[in-house]
């Protein structure tokens, strides 16, 4: 059985970083897109950040480039989602998510791209 398991959300202040992570079990993902969505109450899933196989990342929210980073480890099967200065904009459950496909040199936009989800992290920030 292939599992998402993310860990790390939590409640923070204005200004805080926090990091999530998240580990892979029942297949490996090392050659697949992996990345992180989030959902804020009212909106609809959206791509914060996603990585291909090899590494290159692309921050899909304008508001996020510059403060979230993702970090990969193919050998540990485990994706990281390191966030800076937050604000109450940033609230949501995040999910880590990866791709079927393998190989792919493009990182994928949209939830219906993502075949294997996380069952999702709260990040509460607070003003």
């Amino acid at each position: 059985q292939v599992q998402l398991v993310e860990s790390g959300g939590g409640l923070v202040q204005t200004g805080d970083s926090l990091g999530l992570s998240c580990a892979a079990s029942g297949r490996t993902f090392s050659r697949n897109v992996l990345g992180w969505f989030r959902q804020a109450p009212g909106k609809k899933r959206e791509l914060v950040i996603g990585a291909t196989w090899w590494g290159n990342t692309i921050a899909n929210i304008d508001g996020s480039k510059g403060r979230f980073s993702l970090s990969r480890d193919n050998s540990k099967n485990t994706v990281n989602l390191e966030m800076t200065r937050l604000n109450p904009g940033d609230t949501a459950v995040y999910y880590c998510v990866a791709t079927v496909e393998c190989g792919s040199t493009l990182i994928p936009s949209q939830e219906a791209d993502y075949a294997y989800w996380g069952q999702g992290t709260q990040v509460t920030v607070s003003s």
